[in-house]
């Protein structure tokens, strides 16, 4: 005769129907609050980022002159004509090659001073905060000290260059010195790049160097084959954003070159930045500069896609195998 059997009790295993409906609702809340928590950044993007984006999109196919308060439609005039003028071509070659020369600079500059950081000991957070204090420089404050470094005949550059028997260039004059020293500049402010250098610094494990040094690796091996494989996506991530803000470089030019309307500044110096506030605010086409201002999109948007695609294959990631 079959005999009935009570079949085994499980225990629970978090599937049951009223507790995934439980944990529905939970992560449901969890949403909702952390939704909640970010609405006014939120807001603030839409309206302030993309809804300007947005206007500037619209303006840019229009006829749009600020002091006049006047729009009318241009269809693709804007952009025809800011293909036509010299100009624009100028500034965006300036940037572009001063993009070339300074992002390099700033990425060794800032590994080297994070380098030397992160061999200090107990005194590091007071060489670390020295070294920050020129990134809280206001801009107008640190042009006006390098308006007076970089003079031809004053300057204390130039005057340090005597002593060493060197004739200085005329930086703030000659076409083939402007764009070096708006890169000295912009060395001054470098230390925010460094600071996350020596973040990614710290988290490249010691026992690597160790072993490296057990099998007679020099410290200039141990840089280039421990150090940058490890800190190569620290490297990635400065290199897109500097080279974002070099292409979108203004202050520096503008304050050296470009703030005293009566003198005549060089050609060299005319950032596609420069001329794009110059076109919306002494000239009020304000249709005209927001079709730069999209070209200029367009053009950081190509050139952050390329170092994406081709950057990724020397990039190491934790997670690599």
């Amino acid at each position: 005769m079959a005999t009935l059997t009570r079949p085994a009790r499980t225990r629970g295993t978090g599937d049951e129907p009223g507790q995934t409906l439980r944990s529905r609702k939970y992560n449901r809340r969890e949403a909702l609050a952390g939704y909640l928590f970010i609405s006014p950044w939120l807001v603030g993007f839409a309206v302030f980022t993309l809804g300007a984006m947005a206007y500037s999109l619209y303006i840019s196919f229009s006829y749009y002159n600020l002091a006049k308060n006047t729009v009318r439609p241009a269809g693709l005039d804007n952009y025809r004509a800011m293909f036509e003028d010299p100009k624009v071509a100028l500034s965006l070659k300036n940037t572009l090659f001063f993009a070339v020369m300074a992002v390099p600079l700033e990425i060794i500059f800032a590994l080297l001073l994070a380098a030397l950081l992160n061999k200090l000991g107990r005194s590091a957070g007071i060489f670390r905060t020295l070294y920050y204090l020129p990134k809280m420089t206001p801009s107008v404050a640190t042009a006006a000290v390098f308006f007076l470094l970089l003079n031809g005949n004053t300057g204390a550059i130039n005057s340090g260059l005597r002593l060493l028997g060197i004739e200085g260039p005329q930086w703030l004059i000659d076409p083939a010195w402007v764009k070096p020293s708006i890169v000295l500049m912009t060395l001054w402010g470098v230390s925010g790049t460094m600071v996350i250098f020596l973040a990614a610094l710290k988290n490249v494990p010691r026992e690597l160097y160790e072993v490296a040094s057990l099998d007679g690796a020099g410290p200039v091996r141990q840089f280039f084959t421990i150090t940058v494989p490890m800190i190569s996506s620290a490297i990635f991530f400065n290199v897109i954003v500097l080279t974002i803000a070099a292409l979108q470089v203004f202050d520096q030019a503008f304050l050296l070159f470009w703030r005293d309307q009566s003198n005549a500044s060089p050609e060299s110096s005319l950032f596609y930045g420069v001329y794009l506030f110059q076109e919306a605010f002494r000239q009020f086409d304000f249709g005209f500069a927001a079709a730069m201002a999209w070209l200029l999109f367009v053009i950081i948007m190509l050139i952050t896609a390329v170092q994406v695609r081709f950057g990724n294959r020397f990039v190491y990631y934790e997670g690599d195998r």
